[in-house]
C-alpha cells in the first residue's frame, strides 16, 4: 500500500456544504441619474435619501442650449447638477414618482431623471451597503 493510498484511506469523506452568503431574496440595484438646477441639488439629494439611497454624489454640469432656446423654454440658467444615486430596484419607481411630483410642484425645481440597471457588484459587503441590507 503506497503513501497516497494510506492518505486517502485515513481521509474522512464528508459532503461539502454550500453556504449562502446572504438571503436568497436579493434585490437588484439601479443607478438613478437626476439632472437639476445647481441651486436645487442639495434639496434633491436630501429628498432621495428617503428612498433608502445609501450612496450618491453630485457633479457640476453646464447646459449646452443657446440663450435663445433657454428663453423659449423658460429656463433661467444653464448651471446644472447631475446627481448619481444607487438604490434598490423595488424603491426606484417610488423615487421616480416622487421626483416627478417635485419637478411639477417646486418653483424652479424642474429636472430630468432616469434609471440604469446595475448588472454587477463586486463583493458581498459592498452589495449589502448599496442595497441597505447590513444583516
Amino acid at each position: 500500500m503506497g503513501l497516497l493510498d494510506k492518505i486517502q484511506k485515513n481521509k474522512k469523506t464528508e459532503p461539502v456544504k454550500k453556504e449562502e452568503p446572504f438571503s436568497s431574496d436579493l434585490k437588484k440595484l439601479k443607478l438613478l441619474v437626476t439632472v437639476v438646477n445647481r441651486n436645487k441639488a442639495e434639496f434633491y439629494m436630501d429628498f432621495l435619501t428617503g428612498f433608502d439611497v445609501t450612496l450618491q454624489t453630485a457633479v457640476a454640469g453646464q447646459g449646452t442650449a443657446t440663450s435663445d432656446t433657454l428663453y423659449l423654454l423658460g429656463l433661467a440658467d444653464s448651471d446644472k447638477s447631475v446627481i448619481f444615486s444607487v438604490l434598490r430596484e423595488d424603491r426606484a419607481e417610488d423615487a421616480m414618482q416622487g421626483l416627478e411630483e417635485k419637478f411639477h410642484t417646486l418653483r424652479n425645481g424642474k429636472g430630468i431623471a432616469f434609471t440604469v440597471p446595475m448588472t454587477g457588484v463586486i463583493g458581498v459587503a459592498i452589495y449589502r451597503f448599496l442595497s441597505n441590507n447590513r444583516k
